[in-house]
């Protein structure tokens, strides 16, 4: 006959598991909850929001307000829907991100491996950058715009955005290259290569982790930005989320709640896919730089 004993230690861990499930499952559930609540309803008539039950399923499925916010919900004067202005945020994000990115790197790589005299002076400022409010740029910035005929336009909000994300992804390059092996560089130095070849032919096809952290921060931060949006862009140049903004605070018409639901969505969803789509490489890539072999 054979007895079984509990192994207190091992009952201890299954309690301790236990609850740290309970836990993420109710933090997810909170999260989640408003994203629940945004498409069910971008899918109900307006009729059955008006009749309450916000949380429930809708009783008569519709693409109608993902449509309508898309090419035809009325935003300023022009019934245009987030279209036009959702192609305005992709000529704005990608340039921005591309630019500061290759930016970041050749920073990190030049702050690092071919240290100078007074580099630890323009880390410091590029450093201090990353913590400046936004609303403390916007009059020397918008004179800056104007001095260089960019006001106003999508080139000008790149310039924006890359001068603004510099000191990010200039500390995000650097603090990985620092864990980089120099004497790599030294060896290819006297081999001859010269600085671009050194930068192109070693440290960028080691770069991957960096680069993927760096576009996600910088692409969720471009794509997210509402401020510079609303202060530099003319109506040809305005982004998605001011676009939204314009949607959701008409004063005329009836109040089409599923319309804004769907446009906030719309709004959302490149980010969105960005993250699910390189996300598991996010947590990767800042820890790449943090162990030095």
């Amino acid at each position: 006959m054979t007895q079984s004993v509990s192994n207190p230690s091992s009952m201890s861990d299954r309690l301790i598991r236990a609850v740290i499930y309970v836990a993420l499952i109710l933090f997810a559930i909170y999260y989640l909850l408003p994203l629940y609540v945004m498409v069910v309803n971008s899918f109900k008539p307006l009729d059955e929001i008006r009749g309450g039950g916000m949380m429930n399923l809708p009783q008569d499925w519709t693409i109608a307000p993902w449509l309508s916010a898309w090419s035809t919900a009325q935003i300023g004067v022009d019934p245009s829907g987030l279209k036009p202005f959702f192609i305005n945020s992709i000529l704005m994000v990608v340039p921005a991100v591309l630019i500061s990115t290759i930016l970041g790197a050749l920073n990190g790589y030049v702050l690092t491996k071919w240290s100078f005299k007074g580099d630890s002076i323009i880390f410091g400022a590029l450093l201090l950058a990353c913590f400046i409010p936004f609303q403390i740029v916007l009059v020397p910035m918008a004179r800056i715009l104007g001095l260089l005929g960019l006001a106003g336009t999508t080139p000008g909000l790149v310039l924006v955005h890359t001068i603004y994300g510099l000191g990010f992804t200039t500390l995000f390059f650097r603090n990985y290259y620092e864990a980089f092996p120099t004497e790599l560089v030294r060896s290819a130095q006297i081999d001859g290569a010269s600085f671009f070849q050194i930068f192109r032919r070693i440290m960028l096809p080691n770069s991957a982790p960096i680069f993927v952290v760096t576009v996600i921060w910088q692409f969720t931060n471009v794509w997210n930005d509402f401020l510079f949006g609303v202060s530099f862009a003319d109506f040809d140049s305005i982004p998605i989320t001011v676009a939204l903004n314009n949607l959701v605070n008409s004063s005329t018409g009836v109040k089409e709640y599923n319309v804004h639901f769907a446009g906030a969505i719309l709004a959302a969803l490149p980010t969105l896919v960005v993250y699910i789509v390189s996300g598991r490489y996010f947590v990767r890539g800042l820890m790449a730089g943090s162990v030095k072999g």
